[in-house]
């Protein structure tokens, strides 16, 4: 299981949050991974812990004030990067440009997709994951594995009709162990967590109770 922790523009410190997911992981043999705002990326990526972007741009090289450059995102440091997170969304062919720059770059990639439907028109674009996240259940702290345990089936299910080589993740509303453990049942090889680290009031402790089904 694969644990990616995005800090989205929460008001926590990205460099304690990333000390703490670097120590838990060594500690605990899981890999976990820290998405901070991309001004912090370097300060992240510093710390040893596995870094991601939040999103990189369909662009390459060239006039694109206010873009993330994939290159620019691997010079700072990260080795993966989201794309189409439901706070960010784009359209196909962005995504497709997207997944273009972030292989230029030597970028692991996550698509994010609202349901399994969207999750196997994702998959066939090639990344090396999808995400299946109902925005609705979003930092509500009920995690989807819960609330809907089909959508997580049926989801690795539609990666799988399309190509088994991608990985599924379950996001929306995970943040214990038991969440984790569930995602995990339902065929999800990854989770993707926000606010049950990032707002925390000891990002250690609540990534030590993520992570304590897989070390059992």
């Amino acid at each position: 299981m694969f644990v990616l922790v995005n800090l989205k523009a929460y008001p926590c410190d990205p460099v304690a949050v990333a000390e703490a997911a670097r120590d838990v992981s060594e500690e605990s043999g899981v890999r976990v991974a820290v998405a901070p705002q991309a001004a912090h990326l370097s300060a992240v990526a510093e710390t040893g812990v596995e870094t991601w972007a939040q999103h990189v741009s369909p662009v390459e090289h060239g006039s694109h004030t206010g873009s993330t450059l994939a290159e620019a995102v691997a010079d700072a440091g990260a080795t993966g990067t989201l794309l189409n997170h439901s706070e960010a969304r784009r359209k196909l062919a962005d995504i497709d440009a997207g997944l273009d720059a972030a292989e230029r770059a030597g970028l692991e990639t996550v698509v994010c997709a609202n349901n399994p439907g969207q999750v196997g028109a994702a998959a066939a674009l090639g990344p090396d994951a999808v995400a299946v996240e109902p925005p609705e259940l979003i930092g509500t702290g009920t995690p989807v594995s819960k609330a809907d345990p089909d959508i997580v089936t049926d989801a690795v299910q539609a990666a799988t009709a399309v190509d088994d080589s991608v990985d599924v993740f379950c996001g929306a509303g995970i943040s214990t162990g038991d969440d984790l453990d569930a995602a995990r049942e339902l065929g999800a090889s990854g989770v993707l967590l926000a606010s049950g680290v990032a707002k925390a009031d000891d990002p250690r402790a609540a990534l030590e109770d993520l992570v304590a089904p897989l070390v059992e």
